[in-house]
């Protein structure tokens, strides 16, 4: 059985996990309890009422958080000559061709991105086994297959995440770290509402937004009052 630290112990006393909040109040008693000695993230997650396994009611997109992720997004792009050269100024961890599709099937995946130009999709469609089900597989619609590499990497580096609805209609992100200030995370809670509720899919029934909590890595969830979002 595993021991709960008194610490750990004395958040969750400290925090009525049933209660509901503002998305103010339920930042701030996040960044409150996350006391740990690392920047520990700030994460969302919300209870949509879809059945993804139906393709009206799947959601799925991507969002720019205006404050920044906190994180070091580490970004491959299949791209060649001029491409390359332009994923590789805006900041691309690596840039590659067959050679990379090579080192990706011998297990190198440490990625949090993968983007492509639209030419190099029929060496990238022989990674799909190995970068779908990490999430990973460059796709159009969430801009991940585009000639613009530049500002794809740009913007991946800069805070732009993608969500996808779980199983159970469950979708989360992470919306910052815990040495935010709590305006930049509001900004971040507000911006990932919004794209979500504006994914609803035609297949969506009833209330849409069923439940949000914010937590962070070590710190218990708090619930947020969902007559807040619109939806």
């Amino acid at each position: 059985m595993v021991q709960m630290s008194k610490k750990r112990k004395a958040q969750i006393e400290n925090v009525d996990r049933e209660a509901m909040h503002s998305s103010d109040e339920a930042l701030k008693i996040v960044k409150a309890n996350a006391t740990s000695k690392f920047d520990e993230t700030i994460e969302i997650a919300m209870n949509l009422a879809v059945d993804p396994r139906h393709a009206d009611q799947m959601v799925r997109g991507v969002v720019s958080l205006p404050s920044g992720t906190g994180k070091n997004v580490r970004v491959a792009v299949f791209a060649k000559d001029a491409k390359a050269d332009e994923a590789k100024a805006a900041g691309a961890d690596i840039v590659g061709a067959d050679d990379l599709m090579e080192a990706m099937q011998g297990g190198d995946l440490n990625y949090d991105r993968v983007i492509a130009t639209p030419d190099m999709m029929g060496v990238v469609g022989r990674l799909g086994k190995v970068l779908g089900p990490k999430g990973l597989m460059p796709n159009p619609k969430l801009g991940t297959v585009t000639p613009d590499v530049g500002q794809a990497v740009k913007d991946a580096k800069g805070g732009q995440v993608e969500f996808r609805a779980e199983k159970a209609g469950i979708v989360h992100s992470t919306i910052g770290k815990a040495s935010f200030s709590e305006a930049d995370l509001k900004k971040n809670f507000d911006a990932f509402v919004d794209a979500i509720v504006k994914a609803k899919p035609s297949g969506a029934k009833g209330k849409y937004v069923q439940k949000i909590a914010v937590s962070s890595t070590m710190g218990p969830g708090v619930k947020v009052d969902i007559s807040e979002v619109g939806s």
